[in-house]
C-alpha cells in the first residue's frame, strides 16, 4: 500500500488474491490495521484500505503490536517455582535465567522492529526488486 497513489484504497479481494491469503484472513489483519490507526478504511464498490499515516511513520513494531498486541511473546510461568523445596516467595519472572534471556532478546527484537519503518522496506524493494512495484501497483490498482 505504500506504493499505492496516497489515500487510493486497495480491495482486500485483490490484496488477498496477489499474496494468496484466505480473504477472511486478511480481512482481520486489516481490520486489526484500522483499529489501531495505521490502516483507513473506505466502503463502498471502490473501497477498500489505505494507508492513514506516511509510510515513513509507521514501523514494523506498530504493525506486529496492531496483530499481535503489547504482551511480551515468552510468558514466563515461574516452573521453577514447582520443583522441591523451591522458594515459594521468589519472583521467577525476574530471577529465572531463561525469563530474563527472553525479556533480553524481545527488547532488542522490539528495539530494531521501532527503527524499521515501512517505507525503508519498500525503498529497500524498489531497488533490489524494480519490477515489483510496477506490478504490484498494477495489479492492485486494477478497475479502479
Amino acid at each position: 500500500m505504500s506504493w499505492t497513489p496516497a489515500g487510493e484504497a486497495v480491495n482486500s479481494a485483490r490484496l488477498a488474491e496477489y499474496y494468496k491469503l484466505p480473504g477472511a484472513y486478511l480481512n482481520k489483519q486489516l481490520q486489526s490495521l484500522v483499529r489501531a490507526g495505521i490502516l483507513g478504511s473506505v466502503s463502498g464498490p471502490r473501497g477498500g484500505f489505505h494507508l492513514a499515516r506516511r509510510p515513513e511513520n509507521v514501523t514494523v513494531l506498530d504493525i506486529v503490536l496492531a496483530l499481535e498486541g503489547p504482551d511480551p511473546v515468552f510468558r514466563c510461568d515461574g516452573i521453577l517455582g514447582n520443583v522441591p523445596g523451591a522458594d515459594t516467595e521468589q519472583n521467577f519472572v525476574r530471577t529465572c535465567l531463561i525469563s530474563q534471556t527472553m525479556r533480553q532478546a524481545e527488547l532488542v527484537w522490539r528495539q530494531a522492529l521501532a527503527r524499521q519503518t515501512i517505507a525503508g522496506i519498500a525503498d529497500s524493494m524498489e531497488r533490489r526488486f524494480p519490477q515489483d512495484k510496477v506490478k504490484a501497483v498494477r495489479y492492485l490498482t486494477a478497475g479502479r
